[in-house]
């Protein structure tokens, strides 16, 4: 199985998840995957989904490694026996004002930290990105951040703030990291863990006096609803988040506050 994840190009991280939910699956019958029927997978979610209060995201992950399995490797008809995904639930990501971004950032006195939260708002990027993030992917120059091998090893671009530009000079003029853009202060070479990143922006909520139940992906979240209140075409918006479907996007028409008084009719535009 891990061999014919690999040869798909599948990330590491996506691997483990397919590896562990089969592992789960096999432990709950105590029988080798290739002996446990149809109808005993759908006991196994009805039992995580009843019992165990897992994620739909969960369902449909367990969902894609059983179909590997049945297809890929022991060569059945996956048609024939193809279980139905769990309709997702539309939640509404939490979202900061400008004034709430701001404060945590004014907040934050620790250089390596206050750089680290302004790069992640002002690009939209995602923690793993953040904690992946290299000195060579700034481009100074055309005044952006390139992202590589993002969520889906896909690479892409962001822009680059000026704000965040100054303060990454100084910052990289003291800190001089290794490898990483952001690495502990003592291991050089090395990334911050994705929990030390999601503590830095809660604490730095924290101190800003922020109530809301805040992640280090808000950030993004802020970024996205910020912009297109600024009247930045979504596509851009996309783009700059990587994401595959518009679909995905549009999720922050539900949660800008645009004010239709400031619409501009194009008739208005010509000259008649």
């Amino acid at each position: 199985m891990i061999r014919e994840m690999q040869i798909r190009n599948y990330s590491e991280k996506t691997i483990r998840s397919y590896i562990a939910s089969i592992s789960k699956l096999t432990q709950f019958f105590n029988q080798p995957v290739e002996e446990i029927t149809i109808n005993q997978f759908k006991d196994f979610l009805h039992h995580r989904i009843i019992v165990d209060k897992v994620s739909v995201s969960f369902v449909n992950q367990s969902i894609s490694a059983f179909k590997i399995i049945q297809q890929d490797i022991l060569k059945r008809d996956w048609e024939s026996i193809k279980i139905k995904r769990p309709r997702r639930e539309r939640r509404l990501p939490v979202v900061l004002s400008v004034g709430e971004v701001a404060s945590m950032i004014n907040a934050t006195k620790n250089l390596k930290h206050r750089t680290m939260i302004m790069l992640a708002y002002s690009t939209g990027m995602r923690r793993n990105e953040i904690k992946l993030l290299k000195p060579g992917h700034i481009d100074s120059e055309r005044m952006q951040v390139r992202v590589v091998h993002g969520k889906g090893k896909k690479d892409r671009f962001t822009i680059l703030s000026p704000k965040a530009l100054e303060l990454l000079r100084f910052y990289y003029q003291l800190h001089k990291p290794a490898t990483f853009l952001f690495e502990p202060t003592r291991r050089k070479d090395t990334t911050l863990s994705g929990t030390t990143l999601n503590n830095i922006v809660k604490q730095a909520a924290k101190r800003a006096g922020i109530k809301k139940d805040i992640s280090f992906h808000t950030l993004r979240h802020s970024f996205a609803t910020h912009m297109l209140e600024n009247g930045i075409n979504i596509r851009i918006i996309q783009q700059f988040l990587g994401h595959t479907s518009i679909k995905t996007t549009s999720i922050y028409l539900h949660i800008a506050r645009i004010d239709p008084s400031m619409v501009r009719s194009p008739l208005d535009d010509m000259d008649i």
